[in-house]
């Protein structure tokens, strides 16, 4: 299975993002312990070259790379308008760098070298939130073409009933 096959069987999948081979191999083996699946890329332009909106999980990523940074990857993907949660991992933290990180919507913050259990919960948790983001714009989709459906008098009738009127009173006002 090659790699763009992997990261999109709708599957949640932890996506390590790390020039360091031993460091991508270590957190994809921790993750393998625990039964959650990891794709592993050496590069942020790699990994943008496989991403795509409806990839579900979250994504680790070190701030240090050549090529782009970690922060420039999360910048490429807010703008990108990507939903997974991202926890930025780095052996060299200091405090502008984790506020920037934050602002620009990083899940969390881990400083290198982490505790497995610390990582693992981190990724659990980016995981559930992963989950839930997903299922909510799974309604959000559902409920847009829902209304992208609706005919013109059912419009008038959702728009009234949305301003809080009765059904007698939506009745009466459009002759029902």
């Amino acid at each position: 299975m090659n790699a763009a096959d992997q990261i999109t069987d709708g599957g949640q999948t932890v996506f390590v993002v790390d020039d360091d081979l031993s460091a991508r191999e270590s957190l994809c083996w921790l993750l393998n312990t625990e039964d959650i699946a990891s794709r592993a890329f050496d590069s942020a332009e790699s990994f943008l070259e496989h991403w795509n909106p409806d990839l579900s999980g979250c994504i680790t990523v070190d701030i240090r790379m050549p090529g782009k940074s970690g922060l420039q990857l999360q910048e490429e993907l807010k703008a990108r308008h990507n939903l997974m949660p991202v926890i930025v991992l780095t052996g060299h933290a200091d405090v502008p760098v984790a506020i920037r990180a934050m602002k620009l919507g990083a899940y969390d913050f881990l400083e290198k070298p982490y505790s497995d259990d610390e990582l693992l919960a981190c990724v659990k948790n980016a995981l559930a939130l992963g989950r839930e983001i997903g299922h909510a714009e799974i309604e959000k989709s559902r409920s847009a073409r829902a209304l992208e459906n609706l005919t013109e008098r059912e419009r008038e009738v959702m728009c009234l009933v949305v301003e809080g009127n009765t059904n007698k009173a939506v009745g009466a006002q459009l002759g029902i």
